[in-house]
């Protein structure tokens, strides 16, 4: 009995570090823009939506005969710079009109950017309904049905299966994330954006081109996004409302992890996941959720600046 409990608290736990480094890399997409920008951006669950459909649809194109079971994989990565092209050109469509409005107050331009960041969420659930369904999808690939073995452990009592869809995704998750973390902190362009969130006016007077860095902020935010819901989207159905499951989770794991911190909102994120998982030890699935707020509240009470935003250094 013992090694049955330590078998399903381990296995748990690994799942819950799989899970937390997708949703720790999807948060770092929603700090990048929240962090950076001070957008509370509703539609940025849809982005999420998006990648997971045009991952999909990219899977079926490819087929297995150019990545074999790697498909879903190469396909979220492929799809990653079309939702880069396509949350730039959003921006600067929508939310970058409304931004450099310097007759607007400051908080007139919150509110049009909430009312905007809400209009454009309804207009893609719409827009994918109508093109897709309301049928759920999943992009299939033999690995989510498949697992590696690990042990046996304590004798012959414990042993751990690792889903090998999962662990890949993870993986993939942890090497865009370091990738994501190098590039904002040894990069021209990664010193702009750290300097757009600390100061954007001192970051303008010193020469730095304010608008073309929200742009490439707010796309590379769409970017990362995408990829995760692409990733997740090799085990996990999505439809055109997939989005409203995930947003919540971002935005308390950017919260938690801290605000203006790329570090931060990964942790954030990891940390949720591992509690997520680790509550189907003693709650039902419909209450997960509720355990995530939870712990949420708590570590906010203690840290109310986050995991990491007193020392970690701003996006």
């Amino acid at each position: 009995m013992t090694g049955q409990l330590i078998e399903n608290v381990a296995q748990i736990l690994l799942a819950g570090v799989m899970v937390g480094c997708i949703y720790g890399l999807m948060c770092i997409g929603l700090g990048l823009v929240f962090g950076v920008m001070k957008i509370i951006n509703f539609a940025h669950g849809e982005f999420l939506m998006l990648g997971m459909y045009a991952t999909y649809f990219f899977t079926m194109l490819l087929g297995v005969e150019f990545a074999g079971i790697w498909s879903p994989f190469v396909s979220a990565l492929a799809v990653s710079p079309l939702l880069f092209v396509f949350g730039s050109a959003v921006y600067r469509a929508t939310l970058g009109t409304v931004s450099q409005n310097r007759s607007l107050g400051e908080e007139s331009r919150h509110s049009a950017q909430l009312v905007i960041t809400l209009g454009l969420a309804l207009i893609l659930q719409s827009a994918a309904l109508m093109l897709f369904g309301s049928q759920p999808h999943t992009v299939s690939t033999p690995l989510s049905a498949s697992a590696w073995t690990l042990g046996p452990f304590l004798g012959e009592d414990v042993m751990l299966f690792v889903n090998k869809a999962r662990a890949i995704v993870s993986l993939i998750a942890i090497v865009v994330a370091a990738l994501v973390y190098l590039v904002l902190t040894r990069t021209t362009l990664g010193k702009s954006v750290r300097a757009a969130a600390d100061d954007a006016d001192a970051a303008l007077y010193s020469g730095i081109d304010i608008r073309r860095v929200y742009r490439l902020t707010f796309g590379l935010g769409a970017a990362i996004t995408a990829l995760s819901g692409g990733l997740i989207a090799s085990f996990h159905s999505f439809q055109p409302y997939v989005g409203l499951e995930f947003v919540v989770i971002m935005y308390a794991g950017v919260v938690l992890g801290g605000l203006g911190s790329v570090l931060g909102a990964f942790w954030g994120g990891f940390t949720i996941g591992l509690v997520q998982q680790l509550a189907t030890l003693v709650l039902p699935q419909q209450l997960q959720n509720a355990s995530i707020f939870i712990v949420f509240v708590l570590l906010l009470l203690l840290l109310p600046q986050g995991l990491f935003g007193r020392f970690a250094e701003r996006t």
